[in-house]
């Protein structure tokens, strides 16, 4: 299973504009990552709160629903975010004009 995260994660960072990816626990700790320290971290812990938080107004809306896919594009990044039930997958990319 290791082998496969490992493959997974070096074909989406050999990807065009990929900063950066990181996977978290479901605690927000950060598992394996490809950035620095700090900012996987930083990224790590916001954005499991803010999948947290996407999560339950989807289930707010729709309790039959769930959230399965997040991108937020911003001035200089692209995030996108894949969570499951054990993990949260994070790709950080520059934006493509």
């Amino acid at each position: 299973m290791a082998q496969e995260v490992e493959e997974t994660m070096k074909r989406i960072q050999s990807h065009k504009g990929v900063v950066g990816t990181i996977v978290v626990n479901t605690e927000g700790i950060p598992i394996k990552s490809t950035m620095d320290n700090t900012t996987t971290v930083q990224y790590a812990g916001l954005i499991s709160q803010l999948s947290d938080k996407a999560r339950s107004v989807i289930r707010d809306l729709d309790p039959t629903n769930d959230l399965t896919f997040l991108r937020i594009r911003s001035k200089k990044h692209e995030i996108m975010v894949a969570p499951d039930k054990e993990f949260i997958l994070i790709v950080v990319q520059n934006p493509v004009e």
